[in-house]
């Protein structure tokens, strides 16, 4: 199984190797045609690096001049107000245009999305530690894109922080509260040595967390896996916890190995009754579907939605099943995880080409079906390749982890909210 696990982290790592351009370090957020940049793809692709040049998929220097490329990217970038920047206050543009890495689509300026690409490029930085040019330049780099945020700016006189901001309208009225993929967002905010949010800001989000019961588990909840995911591909955070969980007696560890179980319980269950859900077939996270449409199947009327964050127990979900949510819980649970990913290679062999797995699929969409397996994308995010290619490296070897672990941000972000044990200490 290892094997095959190797396999599939390679081919799936070939969308930031073939993908991203080269001149620039931009990665599209999708294979479709004319797709824009998206930030968090570039910083999952900088994390994807560090993991390829120790299984020996690309070698050290091509690796490094390539991340290189990227950081001085947005290094030298222009921030500012204007609509047409690339970031504003440290922070950058959701979608940015491939060639120029200036704004697209009027897109909002995003916190979240910012701190998947500063935490790609800690990742980097931390993983390049060798006293070459391109590595110290590399070091440089990150530490300054990093220091660059203005986190108290994004909390916009609040103790949460903003989802963004929009030069035509200002802040997004919406802040991150409940639980969900912000835990990297606000270690990263508490570890900054320039605009560090206070300490109260984290003990704030945590007051909007929602325990739950579900199908007899009990678990702090979020709708969708990438919720319960996103964050612990770079936080390592087996036996350590913060006030919430040590009141509780878990970690987040053990608390995404949970929410992975009740993904599974709610496919075979399968109350709504759509296709193809069952033991070894779940996976309900952000994804592409199949529409936007609306028609009857199995005497059902039944709505499909184009991409969206699907999410369990009360939806959304129109049938799509995504297997990079299954992969990226193979830390957590892969005694469940495994038995998925072999249904998925066996009954669906039209889901894996040459990255790897497809994004998702639909059994329940019958309308231009593939030989009766229903709907399957036609390709592939950036946002599923770089858990996939990280989360197999931390069930396999935790190497990943072992970086980040090394970033002395993350720790002190960790420490500054409360987090105490393991790795940790007191």
């Amino acid at each position: 199984m290892a094997e095959s696990l190797e396999q599939l982290q390679r081919a799936t790592f070939e969308y930031f190797m073939r993908e991203t351009n080269l001149a620039n370090g931009l990665v599209p957020d999708s294979t479709r045609l004319d797709s824009p940049c998206s930030i968090t793809a570039v910083g999952l692709g900088l994390a994807a690096y560090p993991v390829a040049v120790e299984r020996g998929y690309v070698t050290r220097p091509d690796a490094a001049k390539r991340v290189l490329t990227t950081l001085r990217t947005f290094r030298d970038s222009q921030q500012g107000p204007e609509p047409d920047a690339t970031g504003h206050r440290g922070f950058y543009y959701h979608f940015l245009d491939m060639k120029t890495g200036r704004r697209v689509w009027r897109c909002e300026l995003s916190t979240i999305d910012s701190t998947y690409l500063l935490a790609g490029t800690l990742a980097a930085g931390t993983f390049f530690d060798h006293d070459t040019a391109v590595e110290r330049e590399i070091r440089e780099t990150a530490e300054l894109l990093y220091r660059r945020a203005d986190w108290e700016w994004a909390r916009n006189d609040g103790l949460l922080v903003s989802h963004g901001w929009r030069p035509e309208r200002g802040f997004i009225r919406h802040r991150w509260d409940g639980y969900n993929e912000a835990l990297l967002l606000y270690i990263l905010s508490l570890g900054s040595p320039t605009h560090p949010l206070p300490p109260e800001s984290y003990a704030q989000w945590t007051r909007t967390y929602q325990w739950q019961r579900l199908y007899g588990i009990e678990y702090l909840h979020a709708r969708s896996l990438f919720e319960h995911q996103l964050s612990h591909m770079w936080i390592d955070t087996r036996g350590i916890a913060d006030t919430f969980m040590r009141e509780r007696g878990i970690d987040y560890f053990e608390n995404t190995r949970r929410a992975t179980y009740v993904q599974r319980e709610y496919a075979k269950r399968n109350t709504a009754g759509f296709r193809g859900y069952g033991e070894d077939c779940w996976g309900f996270t952000a994804t592409d579907g199949p529409g936007p449409a609306r028609f009857r199947v199995d005497g059902v009327m039944r709505r499909f939605w184009d991409y969206r964050a699907r999410g369990i127990p009360n939806g959304p979900d129109d049938g799509t099943i995504a297997p990079w949510a299954a992969i990226a819980s193979l830390p957590f649970a892969p005694e469940i995880v495994l038995p998925a990913i072999d249904f998925f290679r066996r009954e669906y062999p039209q889901m894996t080409s040459h990255y790897g797995f497809k994004c998702s699929f639909n059994p329940t969409f019958t309308r231009g079906a593939q030989r009766g397996v229903g709907w399957i994308s036609k390709g592939y995010f950036g946002l599923d390749q770089g858990p996939i290619v990280c989360m197999i490296e931390n069930h396999l070897t935790g190497v990943f982890w072992e970086i980040m672990r090394s970033c002395p941000y993350i720790e002190t972000g960790l420490r500054r909210a409360g987090f105490t044990g393991g790795w940790l200490g007191r």
